[in-house]
Formats: C-alpha cells, structure tokens, sequence
C-alpha cells in the first residue's frame, strides 16, 4: 500500500499543497519550522484520525480559515482509492471515500496505514500510561478497524458512568442521601463488555508484539536487552482466557471498587486506567533505562508494529518524523538499514546530511509554504 499523492487546503501552514508520492523512499528536507512534518502528519490523520502533535483538531486548521481538508489516492495492489477529510473544529468533521456521497470519519480507517517514528516517540518509555494505551489502541485500529467503534462506545459509556459518580458524589458532600444509582449497575455491564472487548485486543496485540519487539531491539542495539512487556489491569484478568472471563473480571472489578468510585467521583477501574509495563533486561524501562536505551525501545516498539501489520499482508507507510537527528550514528545507520527496503517510507529533515545514504530516493524542499521537488 503506498500514497500516490496528496492534496491539502488550509491544514497548518498550508493554504493549498499538491504533492505527488512515489514509492520507495521520499524525502522532505528544509529548515525546521517550514512545513515538513505538516505533510506527513496529515498522511497519519488519514491513517488514525488523530495528530502525533496535538490532542486536537484545531491547531490543525490555518489561521483564519473555518475548515481543512486532507485528500489522498491510495494505492493497494490494484486497487486505486481516493478518500478526503474534512477538519470541522467544533463540529462534526466529514469524510468521503471515491468522492461518493459522505461517510463516517472512522469508515476511512484501514484504507492508510501508517507506522510513524517521531521524537515524541521518546513519551513511550518515559511517559504516562496514556501515551502507551493511546499506542496500544492506534495499532488495534489498525489492525482491525472496527476496534474504532467499540473505542468509541467505551469512551461514551465511561462518560456516562462518570456523570452519575460525579452527582452522587456531590450529593453526598452537601449532606444529601445521594442519587438513586440503580442505574450503575446497568452502565456496569456496559462498560464491562466495551473494556473486555478492548482488553481482549490489546492482550492479544502485546502476545504478537513481544517476539517482535526483542527482536527489533536486537538489531538496533545488540546485546542490550532483553526486552519485555506486561500488562496492568484490574485484578482478576491475569486468569482470563476468553471475552466472557474478560467480562466478568472487569464486572468484579468495578463491583469491589464502587464505594471508593462514588466517594470519588469518578471511574476508577477498566481499560481506560491501565498501562503496559515495559522491562529492559529485569528492571523497569522507566526510571532505569539510559536515553540511547530509552530511544532504542521506542523504536523497537514502532519496527515490531511495522512488522505486525507488514505479516498481516497490508504493508503500511513508514514516516520518519525528524527522527535521524535525535539519535547517535549507530542507531542511525542501524534504524536506516531496518526500513530502507520497505514499500513506502517518508522522511522529514532539516537538512540532507541528516538522512542517511541509504535511504536514497526522491527529495522534496519545503521552503515557506512551497514544495517542489529537487
């Protein structure tokens, strides 16, 4: 699967940008602040309908305009695609696929699929337990598109569940009896069967990135690991085998844990408060592991995703987000080697020097707004 070109209107810097790609390797290089990563962010908005920037879509749009709009032809195999998003802050964004009349913005997902190494990349190993769900979940989609309604249905009744905790718990504060919270047990079970399906994909997910992931690490830096992984759920999920087990764990769960929810306020046990504990040898990636060993299992974990989706037959873009210039020559050669070869790879540098010569082929200058091909 390659991107044979790419249009934008009013997405960041970009009044209009008509971009035609090739397969292989594509470079954009220009000083930093010029648009580069604009082009390849807006590729993986099309792949995830989120940014690896920003948590929003509205610095995505130019200043002073309403809207934005991502176009892109997709080619896979012998099948030509062409699928637009329509950027809406505050409202509704809209899509269409073939220019047929308008469909939801998560029917584009898996149409592009994307791996994207950026430095922000780094948040994986040292950042919060979000940045690893968030990774979890957007390789999930991947994989499976429909995952993006089930995503979708949790994050509404986990809203929902909230709502009513956060009443019953002011209530309570004002020395009221409280809400009737018959309901609870009902957005219970509502909850349990959109996390256990969500459960379910990440535990399988993290049993196919394992081997995967220690083997990249090898590569980039040998005989530094090993790596591991594990997952941290609530209690009772370890023996589960099956989404029903799944459920009735994450059921118990939210049963032992209600008293401290409504003195709370708020949702304290399901998918949306776990984590994946990354190990480095026997000790904790976090808070042990160097910078250059932090870096290499960011970019462990991004090669085994990459592999993953590359083994279930529908090879995705790799972008290379500014990515050379945080590491050191070794993991920059090595990281080079590992992609060279793969079907489509983007790549954004202040300057040429910064792309290794093994990644040879088109180069883009991004320059005030202006791409042109050099």
């Amino acid at each position: 699967m390659h991107v044979t070109h790419l249009s934008l209107a009013d997405f960041r810097s970009y009044a209009r940008a008509e971009v035609s790609l090739d397969p292989g390797v594509t470079a954009f290089v220009g000083p930093n602040g010029q648009g580069k990563t604009n082009l390849v962010e807006a590729i993986g908005y099309l792949a995830t309908l989120g940014s690896h920037r920003v948590s929003s879509d509205a610095p995505l749009v130019r200043m002073g305009a309403e809207r934005a709009v991502i176009r892109a032809a997709v080619v896979q195999g012998e099948r030509q695609q062409l699928i637009e998003l329509e950027l809406n802050p505050g409202r509704a964004n809209r899509a269409r696929i073939n220019r047929s009349s308008q469909v939801r913005p998560r029917d584009v997902l898996g149409i592009v699929r994307t791996v994207l190494f950026a430095p922000e990349d780094l948040a994986l190993v040292k950042g919060d337990p979000g940045e690893r769900r968030r990774f979890l979940d957007e390789l999930i989609t991947a994989r499976t598109p429909r995952m993006a309604g089930v995503r979708s249905d949790y994050e509404r009744v986990l809203k929902q569940r909230n709502t009513l905790l956060k009443s019953a718990a002011m209530a309570r504060r004002h020395g009221g009896r409280g809400l009737d919270l018959s309901t609870l047990d009902i957005w219970d079970q509502h909850l349990a069967r959109a996390g256990a399906e969500l459960l379910a994909q990440r535990l399988d997910l993290i049993s196919a990135l394992r081997p995967l992931a220690d083997k990249a690490y090898e590569q980039l830096a040998p005989g530094g690991g090993p790596v591991a992984f594990d997952y941290r759920g609530p209690a009772g999920i370890e023996g589960a085998h099956t989404r029903e087990e799944l459920y009735e764990a994450l059921l118990a769960a939210l049963a032992e844990a209600r008293k401290q929810e409504i003195e709370r306020g708020v949702t304290l046990v399901g998918p949306h408060r776990d984590d994946l504990l990354l190990r480095l040898g026997q000790l904790p990636a976090k808070g042990y592991a160097s910078h250059g060993e932090s870096w290499s299992y960011a970019l462990a974990l991004r090669l085994a995703s990459y592999e993953l989706l590359r083994s279930e037959g529908n090879e995705p873009v790799l972008v290379l987000d500014d990515v050379f210039a945080e590491l050191d020559a070794r993991r920059r050669e090595r990281l080079a080697e590992l992609v060279a070869h793969g079907e489509q790879v983007l790549v954004t540098a202040a300057v040429d020097d910064d792309v290794p010569e093994v990644l040879t082929g088109a180069r883009y200058a991004v320059s005030g707004g202006q791409v042109e091909r050099v």
